[in-house]
């Protein structure tokens, strides 16, 4: 007897285990008289008999399924083995983990813009993560036809409908189209919410959705590439001034053409303004330094035009004679 019991023995067990497999069905063998359960970690296994679930069991373990699992189960908890004859169930083994994809744009996005008439076409990329949550909605719209199910099933059927999403929460609330970017939590948190709804009948649960870049085609790029830099520069005369200079100093500017003779007249042009500005402030500083009796400090007599006349009192501007009355002032 013992011989016959250990020649029917096999082993119930997720065979060639994936890491991005979400669920394995077996189902190609008859559960014998000393068959055993091999759960390991990160799964969960599912008792099925004519569809039925009959036992979840989620612990980690070595399981003798005659006396360990048999009796949890619903319809099955009498069943007896016979010599030749065994049980034919089936056992769905889903992993428990979250599972994480890429994702991204199939085709560039029209997005409607007062400033483009047929739209900004714009791609996005990033990350989705999911995890089974409904182990009976998986089954009855999945794992019911199913032997296995990938990561890249799920895939698949996101981005059938991610581009519509991008659109839909681009657009609701007006985001600056030049500037994605800085909206890009507001908008994965729409998408992930919908897309949740998307996936909930199958027993799937998306629990976050990121969005790496916004890309915009090369020609919109350097537009914004461009604003940017002249935002951050404030004075452009300024910065134009010193691309100029600098150009000069470096070679790239040479003399001899249009622009090198510009950018010298240039440059003299403001040496000169600012030998005279100086000179303007050394004389605000020192007026003459002259002292109360017309005598500089050095004790000899200094000539000196009074500011006005002291007969008739006019202005007198600084001139040897006075403008009204004719009287010589020096």
């Amino acid at each position: 007897m013992g011989l016959f019991s250990k020649q029917f023995a096999n082993v119930v067990e997720w065979e060639e285990f994936r890491d991005d497999m979400i669920f394995y069905k077996w189902n190609n063998k008859e559960i014998k008289k000393g068959s055993r359960l091999i759960i390991r970690p990160g799964q969960d296994a599912i008792f099925l008999y004519n569809g039925k679930i009959e036992g979840i069991f989620t612990d980690e373990g070595d399981y003798d399924i005659e006396s360990q699992i048999i009796p949890f189960l619903s319809t099955l908890k009498g069943f007896k083995f016979g010599f030749n004859s065994g049980m034919r169930a089936e056992v769905l083994f889903v992993n428990t983990k979250e599972f994480v994809t890429k994702w991204g744009t199939q085709n560039a996005i029209n997005i409607p813009t007062p400033s483009l008439p047929g739209g900004m076409p714009v791609r996005a990329n990033g990350t989705v993560t999911f995890k089974v949550s409904d182990y009976v909605k998986l089954i009855d719209k999945i794992a019911g036809v199913r032997q296995s199910y990938l990561v890249e099933d799920v895939r698949i059927r996101i981005t059938a409908v991610l581009d519509q999403l991008l659109m839909k929460w681009i657009v609701k609330e007006g985001k600056d189209m030049f500037n994605l970017q800085a909206n890009s939590f507001e908008i994965a948190e729409g998408i992930r919410a919908d897309l949740d709804m998307q996936l909930f009948d199958s027993g799937l649960s998306v629990t976050g959705f990121n969005i790496m870049s916004f890309n915009y085609p090369e020609e919109i790029q350097k537009m914004i590439n461009k604003n940017a830099s002249h935002s951050m520069v404030g004075d452009l005369g300024r910065y134009q001034q010193i691309e100029m200079t600098e150009g000069i100093a470096s070679g790239k500017v040479r003399g001899g053409s249009t622009a090198a003779d510009m950018a010298g007249m240039m440059m003299g042009m403001n040496i000169a303004n600012q030998m005279l500005k100086n000179m303007n402030e050394q004389a605000n500083l020192n007026p003459g330094q002259q002292t109360g009796t017309g005598q500089n400090p050095s004790g000899q007599a200094t000539s000196s035009k009074p500011n006005f006349c002291p007969d008739c009192g006019h202005k007198t501007e600084g001139a040897n004679f006075c403008p009204n009355c004719g009287r010589k002032l020096i």
